[in-house]
């Protein structure tokens, strides 16, 4: 009787969990507005607390912040963005924004934009969970490291004044100010200030002052600026009168004030601007240099586009300054009319850049300085950067005496077709402007060493890592006598293969960190110690890729003495986690977390050891954990998309196979939730090179840029391959048919699924292949190709309208792999072009190439979809007005994840064809009708 029960029991139970399981739904094109996703997260200073936005992906979000010790205290603020905490770790601040259906609303009743509702401010005291707001917010600053200081900037009042016609009182009509209220306080509000007309702010880094430029009433012609000390409250005029004060930057030491302004009116076709130094202490203010100072570029000016900056130690100031303007008679001819300007480009040989890129970089080009240093103490203008080497590096504090000078004029010529071009590297003195060469078409990018010791840069055309001796002028091959490769191992494009990179310099710059494909190494940079490996080896024992994570705010060097933490990956299992290391190299490297997860985002608290990490797996939205230096303990703190508990999921698993040549390879193979190996699934099948690292990728649910959305996929019953894919140099296409290929096979191998109802799909680079596949193979029912290349012959002389390049590099030194010009390889351009094999297709093929495509010429699609058409073959091209190589508005993702469901879901699962497809969307009907209705 008892086993009866039980049985009994134990079939309700299944029938019960069958019941639960039937009650999730598969995901729909509506469910993605409400996916959230968490980012920003910051601690503060004491690590007390955390706090992170969570927003859906269109709607209104908010920020959390929760204390890591407990978990359990924790303020919410709605609609809640851009927050900082105060640097006493007491307060925090952000922006509220309005709510989002309420603009729309607004919108539709063509609301103008000055009367849409603004931004709040709230001020949240942690201690107490108290919460302050302030209304039609422009925006706020707070200081950087010191200092429990608030400035807010109002919009204007735009509230409109009754005026009633029979009212003998005369109301007086505001006056036009370009500057709004600014309110400055501490955070618990005990002191205040307020100043009005305000256009500019802005707080030294140690919150000891804060400048601010008035706007006054009437003109724009009397501005002004104030330094209010905060300890005092007084406020000093610094300047007055002049126009357009911009670039204002406190020194470090907080001794000093710089700014640039203009005499000429701000309508001025050429205005001047002279720069300016305001001694805080002294109160007084000189004009420190202008357009015939002594020591500014000859026949140049004060350039108002380049940053201000002083050296760490306020020793010195850099500035920009440009070439005067130059006058052309034609342009400014009065005598022309608009419409008889003549207006063309041309396109030199000998021109350096082609015209595309001129046209791209104008802006640049026109806003261009050349750095300067205006030496405090004596008062002396070093001139560093001119039109012959224009391009002055500084260290990244600015405390060294030297600078790197890096041109590449003399190579930009051939940049078109070798974008792995040299560059003439100088060493500049910035107390006398001279400068020493290091090396001409140096095949790398320099930097500075953090003491100043060391040029360093990897040498692409040695494969490692060099250094040049700032003292004994000495050029160094830091890896000599290594029998190890710090090149790109798997490196497959006819180029010259990257580093892995390096973790920094240790203080003092007495070694260099640097990294081989798993381990990292200490190098004496003097030689006089070898070269240590300070992970001992076990990484490429293991095929673990070690790496350092850099926690410490603003890091200058490795301390010898901080911990040093490792991330860690499995080249195979894709495991991923933290070890500790040992910078000296005496002990292995200890496990600290190593699980099936993708862990990254590591942040520390500034004054304390407290740590946050995302973690993540497929099934898993990447939340935000909580631990320590020792990763002792993980605790969630956030918790987004509950509703997933809801809607059939699925798993993600590694699929080991063979390339047609014996190479070992992966891929990503995922599964339904409630998969059952006995039915047969469609499958799709999407690539772009190497994905099978990303085993532990969450994948959102999102309305399509260009690609199929794999969970959407999943969850409405396919199953999905992701195979990586390995090249041969000059064959892209038979490279990727000989990894795609035989991944297909090993997932068909296992039994479940159904081979007469498989589809491909890819975007741009997946494009071009999934074009080649389909004129190697019949075996797929569909194929979906976004922006691809099919005719390398014209594509080759193409342009890169999205920068300006030609495309001639793509196919001689990157992805298309080909490894020469077309003259040079004329076969393999065609051999490798589906164009010239189109008669050969039988898949029906949707197509995405949009008209404003910056990447892969619009036209290539079409000649794609022209051929198949001539050939009968049933194909349909989208493009999107105005749209660029992946689409941007969302609008449009949104139209695009439901063409390709429906295009799909016709072929591999026998739905109706939508009208769209049936009937075409006429000219005459653009903007009218959808077509998403499905045929009878």
């Amino acid at each position: 009787m008892y086993r009866v029960k039980f049985i009994l029991a134990f079939w309700m139970l299944l029938m019960s969990l069958s019941l639960f399981a039937q009650e999730k739904r598969s995901l729909t094109h509506q469910d993605y507005d409400g996916w959230e996703s968490v980012s920003s997260e910051k601690l503060s200073k004491n690590g007390d607390w955390v706090g992170y936005e969570t927003y859906p992906q269109e709607g209104d979000g908010r920020v959390d912040f929760v204390s890591p010790s407990t978990g359990n205290n924790r303020f919410q603020v709605n609609r809640a963005k851009n927050f900082v905490f105060s640097n006493e770790s007491n307060y925090a601040v952000g922006l509220i924004k309005p709510e989002i259906d309420k603009i729309r609303n607004l919108k539709l009743k063509d609301t103008k934009k000055e009367e849409l509702p603004k931004d709040s401010v709230f001020i949240l005291n942690l201690g107490e969970g108290k919460i302050e707001k302030l209304a039609n917010i422009k925006s706020y600053k707070t200081p950087k490291n010191e200092g429990n200081w608030l400035a807010v900037h109002f919009e204007k009042d735009n509230a409109k004044v009754d005026i009633k016609k029979d009212s003998a009182e005369k109301v007086e009509k505001p006056k036009k100010t370009a500057g709004t209220r600014l309110l400055v306080r501490s955070f618990d509000g005990s002191k205040s200030w307020e100043f009005n007309r305000v256009k500019d702010f802005g707080f030294s880094d140690s919150g000891g002052y804060l400048f601010y430029v008035n706007a006054h009433e009437d003109t724009l012609k009397n501005e002004g600026i104030y330094v209010l000390n905060l300890k005092t409250g007084v406020s000093n005029k610094v300047d007055e009168g002049l126009n357009d004060y911009n670039k204002l930057t406190f020194s470090e030491n907080e001794k000093w004030l710089t700014y640039m302004a203009t005499e000429d009116s701000l309508k001025a076709k050429k205005p001047y601007y002279d720069l300016f130094l305001y001694n805080i202490s002294k109160n007084s203010t000189q004009k420190i240099a202008a357009k015939n100072s002594t020591g500014v570029l000859d026949g140049g000016m004060i350039s108002k586009n380049a940053n201000l900056r002083f050296s760490k130690d306020a020793s010195r100031l850099f500035f920009g300054t440009a070439p005067d303007y130059v006058a052309y008679a034609y342009e400014d001819d009065t005598t022309i009319l608009k419409e008889e300007r003549v207006s063309l480009d041309i396109w030199g040989w000998q021109d350096a850049d082609i015209q595309p890129m001129q046209m791209k970089q104008k802006d640049r080009e026109q806003k261009k300085s050349l750095l300067a240093a205006y030496n405090i103490n004596n008062g002396t203008i070093i001139q560093l950067g001119d039109r012959d080497l224009e391009n002055i590096v500084l260290d990244e504090k600015a405390k060294h005496k030297i600078a790197l000078g890096i041109d590449d004029k003399p190579y930009k010529r051939n940049y078109s077709w070798d974008i792995q071009i040299g560059r003439d590297v100088y060493l500049v003195n910035i107390e006398n402007g001279e400068r020493e060469l290091i090396q001409r078409g140096m095949k790398g990018y320099p930097a500075l060493s953090p003491e100043g010791k060391y040029v360093y840069w990897y040498s692409n055309s040695d494969s490692t890592w060099m250094a040049y001796d700032v003292k004994s002028k000495e050029k160094k091959n830091l890896l000599a006598g290594l029998d190890v490769n710090f090149y790109d191992e798997i490196h497959d494009s006819p180029s010259m293969p990257s580093s892995y990179g390096n973790a920094g310099w240790m203080k003092g710059d007495d070694a260099f960190l640097v990294y081989d494909k798993y381990d990292i190494w200490k190098v004496d940079p003097t030689g006089k110690n070898k070269p240590q490996n300070i992970t001992k080896g076990q990484g490429r024992a293991a095929q673990v890729t070690f790496r350092r994570e850099s926690v410490e705010e603003d890091e200058e060097f490795i301390d010898p003495k901080s911990t040093l933490i490792l991330s860690a990956f499995h080249e195979l299992s894709k495991k991923n986690g933290f070890f500790i290391g040992d910078i000296n190299g005496k002990n292995d490297p200890k496990e600290m977390v190593f699980t099936d997860h993708r862990y990254y985002g590591l942040k520390k608290a500034k004054g304390s050891n407290n740590l946050t990490v995302r973690r993540s797996t497929y099934q898993d939205n990447p939340e935000i954990y909580a631990t320590d230096m020792h990763f002792s303990n993980l605790k969630q703190l956030s918790s987004t998309n509950a509703h997933q508990a809801d809607i059939k999921w699925g798993s993600v698993e590694l699929v080991d196979y063979l390339t047609n040549d014996g190479t070992p390879m992966q891929g990503l193979l995922y599964k339904p939730e409630d998969f059952d190996d006995q039915k047969k699934y469609p499958m799709m099948v999407y690539f772009y090179e190497r994905n099978s690292d990303g085993l532990h990728n969450y994948r959102a649910p999102a309305p399509s840029a260009s690609t199929i959305n794999i969970p959407y996929f999943v969850s409405n019953d396919y199953v999905v391959f992701v195979p990586d894919i390995k090249y041969d140099l000059g064959l892209p296409g038979p490279s990727a048919y000989n990894s795609i290929m035989p991944g297909v096979h090993a997932v068909l191998d296992k039994g479940f699924v159904d081979r007469e109802n498989m589809a491909i799909q890819g975007q741009s680079w997946g494009g071009y292949q999934v074009a080649y596949l389909i004129t190697q193979t019949n075996m797929f029912k569909a194929a979906g190709a976004g922006a691809p290349v099919v005719n390398m012959t014209s594509a080759y002389g193409g342009i890169r309208w999205g920068t300006g390049m030609s495309r001639m590099f793509q196919y001689e030194q990157t992805q298309s792999r080909i490894g020469g010009t077309l003259w040079d390889k004329p076969s393999h351009y065609i051999e490798n072009s589906p164009l010239f094999f189109a008669d050969r297709v039988q898949t029906p093929v949707l197509i995405m190439h949009n008209d404003a495509d910056g990447a892969v010429p619009w036209y290539q699609g079409i000649e794609m979809f022209m051929s198949l058409k001539r050939l009968n073959s049933p194909a349909w091209l989208l493009v999107y007005n105005d749209e660029d190589h992946n689409l941007v508005h969302r609008k449009n993702r949104k139209d695009l994840s439901v063409r390709l469901s429906q295009f799909f879901d016709h072929y591999l699962k026998g739905a109706p064809a939508p009208l769209w497809m049936t009937e075409g969307l006429p000219a005459i009907e653009k903007g009218r009708t959808l077509k998403y209705e499905l045929s009878e």
